[in-house]
C-alpha cells in the first residue's frame, strides 16, 4: 500500500513550507507605530540633550540618543520583517533598559538627569520597560509557521 506524500497537494508538485506571518502586519502595526512614537521622541530628545548641554550629564544624554537609535532600527526591522535585525535590537533594548533602569534606581550619581530608559522608563509612563518583552514575543509569536488549512473534498454530487 501506498501512502500519499504528506508535503504534496495531491497535484503532484511539493508545496512551499510554511511561511512565517510577516511582523508589520495586523497587530504588528500597531507595534510599529509605537516603536515609531518612541523612536521620534527618543532620538529628538538625546539629539538636543547632546547638542545643547552634554557637558551636563554625558552619560544620561548618550544613552537616550543610543535608546532612540535602538527604538529607530527596531521600528525599521519590525516594519520590514528583519527578523534578525529585530531579535537583536529588541534584545539589545531589553538588557539596556533592565541594566540602565537598575543603575539608575542604585547608583543615581551617574545619572543626574533622566534618560529614556532611567527608573525601567518612568518618565515614559514605563512603556519602555514592557515593549522589549511585547516586541520579543510578537517576534516569536509571528515566527511560528502559519497554520496551514487542508482543503477539503468537493462535495459529491448525488448519483442518479
Amino acid at each position: 500500500m501506498t501512502y500519499p506524500d504528506p508535503t504534496s497537494s495531491g497535484t503532484g508538485s511539493p508545496e512551499p513550507a510554511p511561511r512565517a506571518r510577516p511582523t508589520g502586519t495586523g497587530a504588528g502595526r500597531l507595534l510599529v507605530a509605537v516603536y515609531g512614537v518612541l523612536a521620534l521622541a527618543a532620538t529628538a530628545r538625546g539629539a538636543y540633550q547632546v547638542g545643547t548641554k552634554l557637558d551636563e550629564a554625558p552619560v544620561a544624554y548618550v544613552l537616550s540618543l543610543l535608546a532612540g537609535v535602538v527604538y529607530l532600527v527596531a521600528t525599521v526591522a519590525l516594519a520590514r520583517d528583519a527578523r534578525r535585525t529585530a531579535w537583536a535590537t529588541v534584545g539589545f533594548e531589553l538588557v539596556g533598559v533592565l541594566t540602565v533602569g537598575v543603575l539608575s534606581v542604585v547608583d543615581v550619581g551617574d545619572f543626574p538627569d533622566e534618560t529614556v530608559w532611567s527608573q525601567f522608563g518612568a518618565g515614559y509612563g514605563y512603556v519602555p520597560l514592557a515593549l522589549p518583552f511585547v516586541g520579543l514575543w510578537w517576534l516569536w509569536r509571528t515566527g511560528r509557521p502559519v497554520p496551514r488549512t487542508v482543503p477539503s473534498e468537493p462535495p459529491h454530487a448525488p448519483v442518479g
